[in-house]
């Protein structure tokens, strides 16, 4: 990953369906105006990064996604990722200004990620957090209760995960159109590992989860726990807004919960930028009833 020079991003680009609902939204629920325009500074950053991001190049066939369905094992290597790590330095400086501007980072630790991005060793840095989280999630598939990986300081996770979007996302592509992703059962994604942050049901009544790292979306059972495993819908509560858009999972064994979008009725596709902001008041509400994002 040999650094290039910083490269123009092209002619300016028509606004992107998610930065119009983002600015629709704030027009009917303005008390989200500055969580709407972070997001919007967020993904502008996003898509001019990602307009430099070739996909990836990675053995990727029906043998191949059994043996990592197996092994709750996820198919993409850091290796693989199409990172320029001229890029990926101009990431962490930008998502860290845009969270300072916003509130949502302190001076100190700014100064921190500012100092990250200039560092010559910050991909070897955004590898070890790559792999630490793909194989927590790998040993947990595979019962090993917990993995090898040294733990990392938790500071700049939101920092990379947002940085690394960009290049993900790309990689998350190539694998969303692949018939065998039908068959990945396990709450961890099948690209990267990550955390699902959010859901959608689908016309089908199916749930799906979505990657909080590359996007990634998959099949999941409806109403298990995606971060304990637990199936006991007794244990599982569940609330809607009055509209019924929108819906949380809560989990009382591990109380950790999970919003959705209801798309049986809607009129768009889900859009987890969007979908995330206009439910900020859900987290109020699971927050307050003892649950945990």
């Amino acid at each position: 990953m040999a650094d290039r020079a910083a490269r123009p991003s092209g002619p300016g680009r028509a606004e992107s369906r998610e930065s119009a609902e983002l600015k629709a939204l704030k027009e009917h629920h303005p008390e989200l105006g500055e969580a709407i325009d972070m997001h919007l500074e967020l993904l502008g950053m996003e898509r001019r990064i990602r307009g430099r991001v070739p996909l990836p190049s990675f053995a990727l066939n029906a043998q191949v996604f059994a043996h990592h369905r197996a092994d709750g094992r996820p198919l993409l290597r850091f290796e693989d990722i199409p990172l320029d790590p001229t890029d990926l330095r101009l990431a962490v400086r930008q998502t860290a200004e845009i969270l300072r501007r916003f509130g949502a980072l302190d001076e100190p630790e700014f100064q921190q990620a500012l100092g990250l991005g200039r560092e010559m060793a910050l991909p070897s840095l955004v590898a070890a957090w790559y792999r630490a989280i793909a194989e927590r999630h790998e040993a947990a598939a595979v019962g090993r209760g917990s993995s090898t990986a040294p733990a990392l300081d938790g500071r700049f996770d939101q920092i990379f995960t947002l940085a690394m979007r960009p290049f993900l996302s790309r990689c998350a592509e190539v694998v969303q159109q692949r018939p065998e992703l039908a068959a990945w059962q396990h709450p961890h994604c099948a690209v990267c590992g990550g955390e699902p942050d959010f859901a959608t049901i689908t016309p089908a009544a199916e749930r799906h989860l979505i990657c909080g790292r590359c996007g990634l979306r998959w099949k999941f059972e409806p109403l298990t726990c995606p971060y304990c495993r637990n199936s006991d819908r007794s244990q599982i509560t569940s609330f809607a807004t009055p509209d019924g858009r929108y819906r949380v999972y809560a989990c009382d064994v591990c109380t950790r919960y999970l919003k959705a979008y209801d798309g049986r009725h809607a009129a768009r596709p889900v859009m987890p930028v969007v979908d995330m902001v206009a439910t900020l008041p859900l987290d109020a509400a699971a927050m307050q009833r003892g649950y945990t994002g």
